[in-house]
Formats: structure tokens, C-alpha cells, sequence
């Protein structure tokens, strides 16, 4: 039996942003008596980078602050306290270990650069006395279970697939209790404003479709709405290509992309779903959507920072362009397809875009433009709510034909338009809109 050491923990918390089924947390919380909780934001992802754009824009800070004000209130009931930072990380960790003798660091396991090139510093400049402990909490099948050597990892997706749905498993939840013994601090730090992080306020455009907060709290609830109450669940994969409305997909992927809730968690509610109720080709399609997202977050673990290159994880040249005014035609919605410019109004207005709608308008910049792939996909970072570095790289390259595409397709807005949305209400939702 684990008997639990009396040094204070500091869980660093970053895209794992929940308390139940967070197996850092748990790890944390089942080695010490004691433990605080740390998130730093940092100001130069909203300041523009050399893509000319914002690592993150308003909608996904709105989202975030949403989730760190759900997460601080979650963890005040298990009796740690989370502080928030808008500074610089090594110094707040520097200035936690010195003031609480912290002996353990835990966060949750990353591999992408920028990532890594933070935790290495920070490794660095703390004292010898400290150990980290990095944990992988961000997958549907966990990398120990699949039973593939990562730099083994299928490059087609449907042999990826078949592999973990035989042999592998899904892990169950765990849950996070009350801690007994509470250390007595002085939290004087408070979450952001969007001033604070250089934006004014607005109000969510009404049209949105996803009119949904931040936080976990909000992510169970549209989880236990959309499977139990609702059980529009029941047709997820008739509707999942629809445009418009709360409902035509899951919407999970904000939360799943900032870690307000698990894939694990998703897993099991809707398999308890199919125990209590039904189960069809709808239930098994969303699992399958977990899979996609697990498979690319696979391939990014096998092929490093090839996902940000021009030439993919394939090294295929092809000939791109970065014309500035192209691109602003693109983002402002004025390309030559209306199909096109109403995805793309919907993204600059809400922060949202439809899978189908993703699928069009990055086909469109990068086999109809040739403009350099990475521009756009550096503006869905931007923007999107449900930003993932792995899913939106890994969809772009696809996308460009330098990824996992074995068929390298160009997609026919024009049919695209026809097949989904022939009576021309979404277009026209959008493109009689305004512009900001």
C-alpha cells in the first residue's frame, strides 16, 4: 500500500484543465498529503506571430478564462488552490517552490516543441531537489496500451484504427477526492480579464453554434444533454456533416481540446448510454471521431516537428505561394465561392466552423489557392475554440497532401455546397452578416 509523503505537490496545470478523470491530478493527489495547483498564461501567445496572427485570439481566451475560473472552483472543493499567473512560468514555479519547499512537480506529458522548450527551461533553473513527473493523460488509448512501437504507427488511418479497436482497450476513469489536510496560504492571485489579455469584451454572436462556456462544469452538462437527455447522440453521424445549430455534432471538441473533459470520459458515458438505452451506428461513430483524434496526436508523437513543416511528414514540395492578398480574401469571406466565404465569415465571427465546413475552406486555400498551407492552419490557431495542435496540423497536412491523405484529394466546393447545403440558408446566414 502507497503511504503518502508529507512534501507539498505542485501539479502544473495545462491542457488537462479538470478535475475528474485527471490522472495527474490523481497521481498527485494519491503520492502526498499535500498539494497546490499552478496555471501560467502566457502574454506572448496574444501577440501576433510571424504568420501575422495571434496564437490565440478572443473567442479561445474567452474560453479559456471560462475554463480556469470552473477549474480554480472545482479544485477549492478538493481543498488545493490553484494560482494564476500572467507572467512568466520558471519565475511563479521558482517563487512556489521557494515559498512551500515544493519536492514534486507533476504535468500532464507533452512532446510538441514549443511545449518542450518551456518544460526544458524550467527543468533547468529548478533546484536538484525537485523531480517532475509527466504523465500522458490526453488520449483515448493510452501510448502503453496500443501495443505499437510509436515509430511503428500506422500512416494510414483505418490500419491504425483496426489495430486498437482489436487488441487495445480503453483505461477507466478515475476519480479525484477531497484532500484531508489543507495548507494554510495566501492565494492573492486572480484569474485574467480579456483586457488584461488585450482584447475588449463582446457579446457571442447570436447565430453561433456553439453557444457554449468554457470549463468542466459546462462540458459534463452538454455531455449529459446531448447523450441522456436529448439522445441526439442516437443520430450524430446523419447530422455531424449539417452546418447549422447546438446540435448537428457533439461539440465536445473545445472542451476535449483544452482538457475540460476526457476522451475517457466521453468513452464511458456513451457506453453506458448504449447499456441503458441503444446502440447504432451513430454511438460507434463518435468513437470512431476519438480514434481520428488519438490517431493524430499518434502521428505528431512519431514525426516530431515534421508536422509544421512546408513539406509534411511526407517532404513533398510542391509549389505554394504566400500572396498577402489572397489570404486576406480568404479569412474576409471574398474568395470566388460563397461556400467558402460563409465558412469562413462563421470562423472570423464565432470562432467556430463545421468539420465539413474546415474540410472546404483548407482544401480551397491550399489546392485551389496554393497558398502555403501552414498560414492557414496558423489562422485556425488562431481562432478556433477547439484548437489541438495535433488535430489541427495533422488535418491541415492531410488537407495539403503532405500528411496521411493516401489519396490526396481536392474537394469540389461547388458539389460540397450542393450536397450540404443546397437551399443556400447557411451561406446566406453568413454572407448577408456585417463584416466586423
Amino acid at each position: 500500500m502507497q503511504t503518502k509523503q508529507n512534501s507539498i505537490a505542485l501539479i502544473w496545470f495545462k491542457n488537462n484543465l479538470r478535475v475528474q478523470d485527471n490522472l495527474v491530478l490523481n497521481t498527485a493527489l494519491n503520492s502526498h498529503k499535500q498539494v497546490l495547483a499552478l496555471y501560467v498564461l502566457n502574454l506572448k501567445d496574444y501577440h501576433e506571430t510571424a504568420y501575422g496572427f495571434k496564437k490565440a485570439e478572443k473567442f479561445r481566451a474567452q474560453f479559456l478564462l471560462e475554463s480556469l475560473t470552473d477549474l480554480k472552483q472545482n479544485l477549492k472543493k478538493l481543498n488545493i488552490e490553484l494560482f494564476v499567473f500572467l507572467e512568466n512560468a520558471l519565475c511563479e514555479i521558482h517563487n512556489l517552490i521557494d515559498a512551500y519547499n515544493i519536492t514534486s512537480i507533476y504535468n500532464q506529458k507533452e512532446w510538441t516543441s514549443e511545449e518542450l522548450i518551456e518544460l526544458e527551461r524550467v527543468k533547468k533553473e529548478v533546484p536538484e531537489t525537485v523531480t517532475f513527473h509527466e504523465i500522458f493523460d490526453q488520449f483515448l488509448y493510452h501510448p502503453d496500451d496500443i501495443d505499437i512501437e510509436i515509430n511503428n504507427i500506422p500512416e494510414v488511418f483505418t490500419n491504425f484504427r483496426k489495430k486498437v479497436e482489436k487488441y487495445s482497450f480503453v483505461r477507466p476513469t478515475v476519480e479525484n477526492k477531497l484532500l484531508n489536510s489543507i495548507i494554510p496560504i495566501e492565494n492573492n492571485t486572480q484569474i485574467p480579464t480579456l483586457e488584461d489579455l488585450g482584447f475588449e469584451t463582446f457579446q457571442n454572436n447570436s447565430h453561433s453554434a456553439f453557444p457554449f462556456k468554457g470549463g468542466e462544469t459546462q462540458a459534463l452538462k452538454r455531455l449529459y444533454d446531448y447523450f441522456f437527455t436529448t439522445k441526439n447522440i442516437g443520430d450524430y453521424k446523419k447530422t455531424r456533416n449539417e452546418l447549422m445549430g447546438a446540435d448537428y455534432s457533439s461539440k465536445f471538441s473545445p472542451w476535449l481540446a483544452n482538457g475540460s473533459i476526457s476522451a475517457r470520459t466521453i468513452f464511458w458515458q456513451l457506453k453506458k448510454f448504449e447499456k441503458e438505452f441503444f446502440e447504432n451506428e451513430s454511438t460507434y461513430w463518435l468513437i470512431f471521431e476519438l480514434i481520428w483524434r488519438d490517431y493524430f496526436k499518434y502521428i505528431s508523437l512519431k514525426h516530431g516537428n515534421k508536422i509544421f513543416k512546408i513539406g509534411g511528414i511526407l517532404n513533398r514540395l510542391y509549389h505554394w505561394d504566400n500572396d498577402p492578398k489572397l489570404i486576406q480574401k480568404w479569412i474576409n469571406g471574398k474568395t470566388s465561392s460563397n461556400f467558402v466565404n460563409a465558412n469562413m465569415l462563421e470562423l472570423k465571427k464565432t470562432g467556430w466552423m463545421s468539420n465539413r465546413g474546415r474540410q472546404n475552406v483548407a482544401s480551397f486555400f491550399a489546392k485551389n489557392l496554393k497558398l502555403d498551407w501552414r498560414i492557414g492552419a496558423a489562422y485556425f490557431e488562431a481562432l478556433l475554440l477547439d484548437y489541438d495542435v495535433h488535430s489541427n496540423y495533422g488535418n491541415w497536412m492531410y488537407v495539403a497532401g503532405v500528411g496521411n491523405d493516401p489519396r490526396d484529394r481536392v474537394f469540389n466546393v461547388d458539389l460540397q455546397a450542393e450536397r450540404y447545403d443546397s437551399n443556400g440558408k447557411f451561406q446566406n446566414l453568413w454572407l448577408q452578416e456585417t463584416l466586423f
